[in-house]
This record gives C-alpha cells, sequence and structure tokens, in this order.
C-alpha cells in the first residue's frame, strides 16, 4: 500500500471532485460538468507526471468505473455518456503527463 501512495491520494481527490462537490455547487449543471471534466484533466496529469508505477495506466478505467454511482446519486441517466467524456478526458491528460514526465526526466 505505502508504494502506491500518490495514487490513492490522486484516487481520493477524484473522488472528492465526484461527490463532494455536487453537494455544494450552485452551478448549472454544465458548469458542474465542465468543472469535473477539467479536474479529471488536471489530476490525470499530475498523476501520470509524478507516478512511477505502471498502475497508472489504469486510472481512466478507474475514474469512468468511479464516475457510475454518482451518476444515480444526482444526475440522471441521460449523463451516463458522460462516463465516455470522463475516460477520453483522463486517458489524454495521461498521454500528456507522461510525456512531460519524460521530458522533465531526460
Amino acid at each position: 500500500m505505502k508504494k502506491f501512495w500518490k495514487e490513492i491520494l490522486i484516487l481520493i481527490i477524484q473522488l472528492f471532485l465526484f461527490y463532494i462537490v455536487p453537494l455544494f455547487a450552485g452551478m448549472t449543471e454544465m458548469g458542474l460538468v465542465f468543472l469535473l471534466i477539467v479536474g479529471t484533466f488536471i489530476l490525470s496529469i499530475i498523476i501520470s507526471s509524478i507516478s512511477k508505477e505502471k498502475a497508472k495506466y489504469f486510472y481512466p478505467l478507474v475514474v469512468s468505473v468511479l464516475f457510475i454511482p454518482s451518476i444515480f446519486i444526482y444526475y440522471n441517466e441521460s449523463a451516463l455518456i458522460h462516463i465516455v467524456w470522463y475516460f477520453v478526458d483522463s486517458l489524454l491528460g495521461l498521454v500528456i503527463g507522461t510525456i512531460i514526465y519524460k521530458l522533465t526526466n531526460k
């Protein structure tokens, strides 16, 4: 467990984004979706640029699965398409973060 503390911390922040932020968000639904997408993108860049573990490559899949229960808590079934957006968003952030990691650790 100690080996993956960075990844676990990022996932806890991601959980906070998916489950706590909508409780206090006074924004419109599109504003909240934008906030969650940008937050996921930034967290995926962070996890891929600070982590040396291979487990970071599962991050897009984990993010997509973590979002599923929040659909039924805060949204309706029409938000199921956002699972794809979070997967693509975190995958893109992972690629960008990996490039940053490769460039800074030469």
